[in-house]
């Protein structure tokens, strides 16, 4: 029900927002970066088996991909030395973290920005991007990689990047995964509503996984069509408003239906007497 709403706010974000960043250092190697291939590379991804590559954290730790498999993961594939887009695209990926930490609780998705300069993006570099940008939430890491592992993530994801004479020129891409480990939805542009981000992870969070046949399975339904987006505080909340008027609505149609049947008895009733 909700792919088609998220395929037209998808292409709407695009039009909103630039899809393709580039700025930095200048580097050796220049490529062409052609954007609709990239674009197209990246929806093509959908659905792609990411697999469980070695990394290794802010403080240098051996980090598998494979470890965050049960939730979902938020991927945001950035270079340290960009002065504008990425990070842009880190503030609006924290501002969307919020909201979705705040309805869903941080404890249910986790999120990851990963340095594709090889050359530049050490540890030390991720932390300090880190601090410079803010994030100290405790669901989100800072990882770095060889140029190998770097770039059979870039093929999983559909993350297309090219040196260009100011650095990179790169897809401005958020990808959410699925607690499978497969690519679920593309979130674009440099800066992006909230919305955007939250709707996909939010049914991740409470339609995908919510089995009918358990307690919580059931809440889970119920919370999925309940939490809602309110554009005036720009945040999402609980409304309970269309399960209580469905119950009103039963129980009104329990109580007509009684009084049918009981005036149906009551009739047949009195024509025994006669």
């Amino acid at each position: 029900m909700y792919k088609p709403l998220l395929a037209i706010l998808v292409l709407l974000s695009t039009v909103w927002s630039n899809p393709v960043a580039g700025h930095g250092e200048d580097h050796s190697t220049k490529a062409a970066f052609d954007q609709d291939a990239a674009f197209r590379a990246s929806r093509a991804a959908i659905d792609n088996l990411v697999g469980g590559y070695r990394f290794r954290d802010r403080r240098g730790r051996a980090v598998d991909m494979a470890q965050w498999r049960g939730k979902p993961l938020i991927v945001s594939m950035i270079y340290t030395s960009c002065p504008h887009f990425c990070p842009m695209i880190t503030q609006s990926l924290a501002d969307a973290a919020d909201i979705a930490a705040e309805a869903f609780g941080d404890d249910t998705f986790a999120i990851v920005s990963v340095g594709f300069d090889t050359r530049n993006d050490t540890p030390v570099r991720m932390a300090s991007f880190a601090r410079t940008q803010g994030i100290d939430a405790k669901n989100w890491s800072f990882w770095s990689a060889d140029r190998v592992d770097i770039g059979k993530l870039a093929g999983d994801l559909g993350f297309a990047f090219a040196a260009s004479p100011n650095g990179f020129d790169h897809l401005a891409q958020t990808t959410i995964i699925d607690a499978d480990g497969r690519v679920y939805h593309q979130v674009y542009g440099t800066e992006f509503e909230a919305h955007f981000l939250v709707e996909p992870l939010k049914q991740l969070i409470f339609g995908r996984a919510a089995q009918l046949t358990s307690i919580e399975g059931l809440i889970n339904r119920v919370r999925l069509f309940c939490t809602v987006f309110d554009p005036a505080s720009g945040r999402y909340g609980f409304d309970y408003s269309l399960f209580i008027a469905l119950a009103i609505g039963v129980l009104s149609l329990s109580l007509v239906g009684w009084v049918v049947v009981r005036a149906w008895w009551n009739s047949r009733s009195a024509i025994g007497r006669a």
